[in-house]
This record gives structure tokens, C-alpha cells and sequence, in this order.
């Protein structure tokens, strides 16, 4: 069965290779990232010359720094493997498993303005093991559904993640996670409602905190929603919290995530921040 990534590739070729016909945000960001495999130059004309706000804090801010990281690219280039792609209005969500300076799960947000790519935020980690469930960071479902409850699953989230993640109302889980099916990505912790307590109780044991402090961004198409919070992890590192839901009947059923260290002030190769 083809994957989502392989579909999405195939139907931007599909329209490029057609006269008149306009191309979705969607289609130019998979382009876009594909061409990191393919050296295509026409997807880079998708991005505003003149205005390319970088988040990556790693990399210099307008497309003048988009391309000074491609000409420091190792031998081979970079690599994408595109697993699932969104679209909100005027913003594109992805996540890839790239070989970007070695393997890594990233998240990426686009922000559109008239029809080009005017702001990038991403979230990056090295590719871990497989998780106690025998899960890895991007397997699991990817058929997109329920268009009509966009909003709606939006909502869940971010009561999720305001009652229960930022508010600490732990008692409030299972309004928003099926306690019955509960499919988890995360690295470190098991399936379940079950694995996701024993995570928070090897945390607390070991000195670790998993805190959510900010929630500034909830995107959605259908039963997929990401959310982009602001935090502290581990030893209490300032960190960027990507968590990707997958909704069935109003209840969160699969999460993905990365969770990345923000680098300090000194490191920044731009002033925009993070978020």
C-alpha cells in the first residue's frame, strides 16, 4: 500500500506537469521538502524573497539564509521523507523523518501570504529507539478523515493541553483521551492510558520535570491536530514541545511528538525566537 508521503509526491508531479492548474499550499510545501531528495529549483520559488521569517534558530533568518544552510550541506545533501502533510488555512504542517546532519523526526510549520511561504517555524530531534510499545517516532495511521470536525478536534486539544498539561487537572485525562485505544509515539513511554502514568511516575522518581508553560499554536485538518507549546523537560532545560493528535469520535487516540531543547540567546542565528 502506497504511504501518504508517496501519494501527496505523486499528485504535486501529477499537477506540475499540467498547464493551469494552481497547486495548494499543501502541494508546494511537499515539493518544497522533496527537493532536498531531488534538487529540484522550482519549489524554492514558492518562498517570498522578500519576506522568509525563520524560526529554526539554527539557521540565518530570509531565504538568504535558507540558502547558506543548503550550500553547508553535508556530501549527499539532506534527505526527507515526508510521513504526513496538512494544511490550515494559510498554514502547512508537516512531519519528516530527515537525514539532516544525521537522522532526525522533525516537525515543520509553513505560514502562507498570497500564495508563497512567508514564515517557517520546525521542531527537531535525533531519532530514538523504538518506544516499550515497539512504536517508532512516525508509523501509525495517516488516512486523512473527518474534515468536517476540524475545529472541533482543535478544540479537544487545546482543552487537552490547557486542563490537563498546563492546569495539571489529571483527573481530566480521559475526557480527552480514549481510554480504551490509546496509541503512543513517544520514544519513552508505553501504549495506554496506563503507559502514559507510568511515564509521569519514572519522571517524578528520577528528578525529571515535564512541564507545559505556554500554548502558542493549535493547527488541524481532520482527525490530525498539532499543537506547539513552550516548556521545561528533564532537568528543567527551556523547551519546545510539538505533539501531533489523531482524533477518532472527539477523543485523542495517537500522539507523536518531539521534544526539543531551545538553545540559548548567544546561539541564535536569528532574533525572531522560537515561536
Amino acid at each position: 500500500m502506497m504511504d501518504q508521503s508517496s501519494i501527496d509526491m505523486i499528485r504535486y508531479q501529477s499537477l506540475q506537469s499540467l498547464k493551469n492548474v494552481k497547486l495548494t499550499k499543501k502541494d508546494k510545501v511537499v515539493a518544497l521538502l522533496n527537493s532536498f531528495n531531488t534538487g529540484d529549483q522550482t519549489p524554492i520559488s514558492y518562498i517570498n524573497p522578500n519576506k522568509y521569517i525563520q524560526h529554526n534558530l539554527g539557521v540565518a533568518d530570509g531565504l538568504q539564509g535558507f540558502g547558506a544552510l543548503m550550500q553547508n550541506a553535508p556530501k549527499g545533501g539532506f534527505k526527507a521523507d515526508i510521513k504526513r502533510a496538512f494544511q490550515d488555512d494559510n498554514y502547512v504542517f508537516t512531519q519528516t523523518k530527515y537525514d539532516f546532519f544525521g537522522p532526525k523526526a522533525g516537525f515543520d510549520i509553513f505560514r502562507f501570504e498570497d500564495d508563497l511561504i512567508v514564515e517557517h517555524w520546525d521542531n527537531l530531534l535525533p531519532v530514538q529507539k523504538l518506544n516499550p510499545s515497539g512504536r517508532t517516532q512516525f508509523d501509525g495511521a495517516t488516512a486523512l478523515t473527518d474534515l468536517d470536525k476540524t475545529e472541533a478536534n482543535k478544540a479537544v486539544v487545546r482543552g487537552f493541553i490547557q486542563n490537563v498539561l498546563l492546569d495539571h487537572q489529571m483527573d481530566q485525562v480521559a475526557t480527552y483521551i480514549n481510554p480504551k485505544e490509546y496509541i503512543q509515539h513517544n520514544p519513552a513511554v508505553a501504549d495506554g492510558l496506563d503507559g502514559f502514568a507510568a511515564a509521569m511516575k519514572s519522571f517524578a522518581e528520577n528528578g525529571w520535570v515535564m512541564e507545559y508553560d505556554t500554548l502558542h499554536m493549535v493547527l488541524g485538518q481532520g482527525n490530525f491536530v498539532l499543537s506547539v507549546s513552550e516548556g521545561k523537560f528533564g532537568k528543567g532545560d527551556s523547551t519546545a514541545y510539538y505533539d501531533l493528535f489523531r482524533l477518532e469520535n472527539g477523543l485523542i487516540v495517537e500522539h507523536w511528538d518531539v521534544i526539543a531543547p531551545i538553545p540559548p540567546a548567544a546561539e541564535w542565528k536569528n532574533d525572531n525566537g522560537k515561536f
